[in-house]
This record gives C-alpha cells, sequence and structure tokens, in this order.
C-alpha cells in the first residue's frame, strides 16, 4: 500500500477536508504499506486537511494479559496493566503509538489520554471523544470493529448501576491487582452486545464500509451510533447484557 493509494481509500469511504475523526487502526490489517504507520498517519492528515482534526486513543493500557488459574478461580474475566507515561507499546496499536510521539501532535495528560491533530487539537486532547461526539465527529475503524469505538463509553452513564457492579473486582481480586496499577474486570456478557448496535447501525444505513489493502474498514457519524447505544441501555439494559433483572 502507498500514501496515494490509502488516501483514495479513504476518500471513497466518504472522508473530506475538514471532517473530525475518531480514528482505531490495525496496521497489520492493511497488509505490507511503505512507510508503515507514519504513511497512514500522513494520508489521514491529507484527507481532512488542517481544518479537520485526527483524534486518536493514547491510553496507558498493556494488551490483554494471560489469565492464570488463580485469576479464573478469583473471577476475573479481564486483566490489563496500566502503562507509565514513557512505555511506547500499547494496546492502541502501532499506528495510535506513533501517532502520539509526533511533535505537532497534542497529547492529553490522563490515563486514558487522547492525542489529537489539526483544528482545536488542544481541545480534543482536553475534552477527549466528548468533543467529537458533540460536534458532529466521525469514526473511522480501520481493520477492527466497533469494539473498539472509545466513544461508546462516554454514554454509560446510562448504564444500571448494578449492572456495573457486576464488572467490578472484589476486594480479592483488588488485593492481588491494586487498582492503581491494574485495569481488572470480573464480568463478560455472555454475548457481545455492541455488535448488535453495529448491525442496527448498518441496519439503518449509518455505516459506510470498503477495503483499503486487506483491511476492512468502517466509517460513520460517531454521535448517532452511540446514542443507539444510549437507548438501549436506557430501555432494555437487562436483555441488551442478557442478563435478568
Amino acid at each position: 500500500m502507498t500514501q496515494s493509494e490509502i488516501e483514495t481509500g479513504l476518500f471513497d469511504l466518504g472522508v473530506r477536508p475538514g471532517m473530525m475523526l475518531e480514528v482505531h487502526s490495525s496496521l497489520r490489517s492493511f497488509g505490507y504499506v511503505e512507510g508503515g504507520a507514519e504513511t497512514v498517519i500522513q494520508a489521514l492528515q491529507n484527507a481532512v486537511g488542517p481544518g479537520g482534526a485526527v483524534v486518536m486513543p493514547s491510553f496507558r493500557l498493556s494488551r490483554k494479559l494471560p489469565l492464570t488459574k488463580e485469576d479464573i478461580e478469583l473471577g476475573i474475566t479481564l486483566k490489563i496493566r496500566y502503562l507509565s507515561d514513557d512505555e511506547t507499546s500499547t494496546d492502541m496499536g502501532l499506528i495510535a503509538d506513533t501517532f502520539r510521539q509526533m511533535p505537532d501532535v497534542s497529547r492529553g495528560g490522563r490515563r486514558f489520554q487522547v492525542c489529537a491533530w489539526g483544528k482545536d487539537a488542544d481541545l480534543h486532547a482536553r475534552d477527549g471523544f466528548q468533543r467529537v461526539i458533540d460536534h458532529g465527529g466521525y469514526a473511522l475503524l480501520l481493520g477492527v470493529n466497533i469494539y473498539r469505538l472509545s466513544a461508546m463509553h462516554y454514554v454509560e452513564d446510562a448504564m444500571p448501576a448494578d449492572i456495573k457492579a457486576r464488572f467490578a473486582p472484589t476486594e480479592a481480586v483488588l488485593a492481588r491487582y491494586p487498582k492503581e496499577d491494574w485495569f481488572v474486570e470480573s464480568f463478560e456478557p455472555a454475548t457481545k452486545p455492541w455488535y448488535e448496535i453495529q448491525s442496527q447501525a448498518y441496519a439503518a444505513g449509518m455505516i459506510t464500509d470498503g477495503m483499503i489493502g486487506d483491511s476492512k474498514c468502517m466509517f460513520f457519524p460517531v454521535k448517532p451510533v452511540v446514542e443507539l447505544y444510549r437507548e438501549a441501555l436506557l430501555t432494555r439494559p437487562y436483555e441488551f447484557y442478557g442478563l435478568e433483572q
């Protein structure tokens, strides 16, 4: 893949100058890219221009770590280590990790920090993906699916407290994995509920998809899609998560 081919692919998906994009990506999904992650980033910047914005996660999270027998006995379903600010390889992927290190990119200061380039970059870095939601931004998923869409978490204030509590680690888990150093969950739905949101968004004509090289890509306005999730949390949260009330 060349930069020009990636830019053409982005245009075919619907990316235009002046747009703000929440980007989640897998470099490997493209196949071979001349110039690697930097080429993809430059293509994104050229696609939206200086009047637009490219916004990516730079969460200080390791990749999912394997669970031990003891972890399983404690009911742990997910275990991730928080990373220090100077660790450069994260679960966000090589494109996002490279983007974070670029000198013209603004970086937020939180553990779940967000990085941005272009118009209002400092505000995006400060406000996270809330600004993309509130100001008509678009999601661009490059070789990944809706489970990478960080903006979805921004409507989880609508999730009932007892469902949130199911994900929370027990005191025994926290004794083993202190919350200052670890992100741990103790519940995994029997189904993948966010895929239902993805299917609803497709059915409503919200999502445009296509291939860029070997990468299956999706492009859509962020707010209408995350509002589908909010509606599910408000109207049928237990059914949505496969739980009995």
